[in-house]
């Protein structure tokens, strides 16, 4: 099946990301927990030069754009003009696992919490009888 040049700008317009270019790329690096600096030394530019492109103070150049677009896993169509998928908001690998690790340890807390709670209600209970 053969769609139409309207019909697929038509799909495009539908897809489209209204973000500015730096609010991009501010969503396809938080979206993979990398952080300014981590972006800035995979691309071997400065932290300000990131931090300057996602509040749009400036603009990748071309080539640099390019390569935002690959370490970000992102197409560059989207990263230009937010015209495609953007990146999944779901929780990466690391991220997952960070919560996991604090979920059980408000788990164990939460046991120990219970017992000390049990614990102090059969001291109080003991107390009460010999007041009685």
């Amino acid at each position: 099946m053969r769609l139409s040049t309207e019909t697929v700008i038509s799909m495009l317009r539908r897809s489209q990301d209204n973000d500015t270019l730096g609010g991009r790329i501010w969503r396809a690096r938080d979206a993979l927990g990398m952080s300014a600096r981590e972006l800035a030394d995979r691309l071997g530019v400065h932290v300000d030069t990131v931090s300057a492109w996602e509040r749009d103070r400036s603009e990748p150049r071309t080539s640099r754009l390019f390569m935002l677009a690959g370490v970000l896993g992102v197409t560059p169509a989207w990263l230009i003009a937010g015209l495609g998928d953007a990146p999944k908001d779901e929780l990466n690998g690391s991220a997952a696992a960070g919560l996991l690790s604090q979920l059980t340890h408000i788990r164990t807390l939460h046991e120990q919490t219970g017992k000390a709670i049990a614990a102090l209600e059969a001291e109080l209970a003991r107390v009460l009888q010999d007041i009685r």
